[in-house]
């Protein structure tokens, strides 16, 4: 809106409306791939579940989620809901994800466990990514060489974000209400 408002401000419309039909170009051969590959990581999703890959990788994160989320993990459909949303989050789906960190969400709102919450905010807002996947098809589709160099990069500040966003956690639920 802005940049629309200065263009009449600066007589510059047509350079403003020139650049508004190349974005939509843009956008309309950009879109395709992007759907194309998030088709395929929720298909991977889905067979990972159907193999019984996700029941395993639920085992594998029981522990880190019980100490994350007790309440929460008490919950069978809360803690199945926890395990998936982490599970497509570790592996770079992130919009494969949030359905079931809908589900998290409103089984822990349903529990009540409002530091718990907070908690999955923290870790879905980080999103510790042991495949960046998405962000690998993005970059593919755009003609990277190498889509999956970020990789270091990407763990890195995920796994900063996540530490900080834990403390800070930590000391605002022990700080008097």
């Amino acid at each position: 809106m802005f940049s629309i408002l200065a263009s009449l401000l600066l007589g510059n419309t047509a350079a403003a409306g020139s650049a508004v039909l190349e974005g939509v170009h843009d956008a309309l051969r950009f879109a395709p791939e992007l759907a194309a590959a998030l088709c395929l990581w929720s298909a991977v999703t889905e067979l990972l579940e159907r193999s019984g890959v996700g029941a395993d990788l639920a085992r594998l994160l029981r522990p880190p989620l019980l100490r994350l989320f007790p309440r929460g993990a008490a919950d069978p459909g809360t803690l199945a809901a926890l395990s998936e949303n982490l599970s497509a989050n570790m592996l770079g789906l992130g919009n494969a994800a949030t359905p079931a960190g809908i589900r998290a969400a409103r089984g822990l709102a349903r529990l009540q466990a409002r530091s718990e919450l907070n908690t999955l905010v923290v870790l879905n807002t980080a999103s510790v990514q042991l495949l960046p996947t998405t962000a690998a098809s993005l970059r593919a589709s755009l003609g990277s060489a190498a889509p999956f160099d970020i990789t270091p990069a990407v763990w890195v500040s995920s796994i900063l974000s996540l530490l900080a966003g834990l403390v800070l956690i930590r000391l605002l639920n022990r700080a008097p209400s």
